[in-house]
């Protein structure tokens, strides 16, 4: 990975414990938000939300429901953004 890429992952996991109120050390690329971190639908809204303001994207509703880790974010906000 680019420093780029591993800056933008680094982002969006800050985004994702700021909003779901997580530990950085506690979640993992792959770490599941529903099944690992009991994460509600609400919460990942913020997050879409916080997202989209953060990287200026818009995440349509079928790209929101393939984001279930920092991983699949990252790419969903990559193809959103044309990284």
């Amino acid at each position: 990975m680019t420093a780029t890429v591993t800056e933008r992952i680094d982002r969006i996991k800050d985004i994702v414990c700021e909003h779901l109120e997580l530990e950085p050390e506690d979640v993992t690329e792959t770490s599941n938000f529903h099944d690992d971190h009991a994460a509600d639908s609400l919460a990942l809204i913020d997050v879409l939300a916080a997202l989209e303001k953060e990287f200026g994207v818009e995440i349509s509703q079928e790209q929101f429901a393939r984001i279930v880790d920092v991983r699949s974010a990252y790419e969903v906000v990559a193809e959103s953004a044309g990284w």
